[in-house]
């Protein structure tokens, strides 16, 4: 995938994300930590000038984690 690629996909993530935290009325505490370290998580990833792609890897794989957690978390509480 290209840089240009990449990028992009990062900052539609991005997006997403602060979309999300804006329309925070149905959101945890918790909920919200979360977002905010992926968000921070990808926001450092997009700033990186020369990163490798071991390093692209790693940044996505601990904000994989991190959304399971909020869709796990998410998914146990009563309704």
């Amino acid at each position: 995938m290209s840089r240009l690629k990449q990028n992009q996909n990062i900052d539609s993530l991005i997006q997403g994300i602060e979309t999300i935290i804006e329309d925070r009325c149905s959101l945890s505490d918790k909920d919200l930590l979360i977002l905010n370290e992926a968000l921070n998580l990808l926001k450092n990833l997009r700033k990186k000038k020369g990163k490798t792609n071991e390093q692209i890897l790693h940044a996505v794989v601990e904000i994989v984690v991190l959304f399971s957690k909020f869709f796990i978390d998410s998914d146990e509480m009563p309704q």
